[in-house]
């Protein structure tokens, strides 16, 4: 019997990581939109986050078509209480969105293994 694994959980930033915004313009960026919905399709935890906030990040979801693929939508927080520093997590990867075009769940697992 095959155990699944613990679901890998992301959290996906909005301005110039989902969306390029030039001026007033705002441009989806299609690599970061596609790489999204394939890490849910492989079954990823997903959220949208932004210091925008929730309301922010979610239409932002919404304008991408991605909104179902998000379990929430949430404001990026502004204090972060915990005993450790996020750069001392030993299961936490940092992907920039120009890195993350062909990366599977699989390749993720991986990384957080090293």
């Amino acid at each position: 019997m095959k155990v699944n694994p613990t679901p890998l959980v992301v959290y996906v930033d909005v301005d110039e990581t989902l969306i390029r915004n030039y001026g007033k313009s705002r441009i989806p960026i299609p690599a970061v939109i596609r790489h999204v919905r394939a890490l849910y399709e492989q079954g990823a935890e997903l959220y949208c986050w932004s210091s925008g906030g929730a309301a922010y990040a979610r239409q932002s979801a919404r304008e991408c078509g991605l909104e179902d693929c998000f379990q929430f939508c949430l404001p990026k927080p502004q204090v972060f209480i915990d005993d450790q520093h996020f750069s001392d997590w030993r299961r936490l990867v940092h992907v920039l969105p120009v890195g993350c075009g062909d990366q599977t769940i699989e390749n993720y697992r991986q990384a957080l293994k090293r």
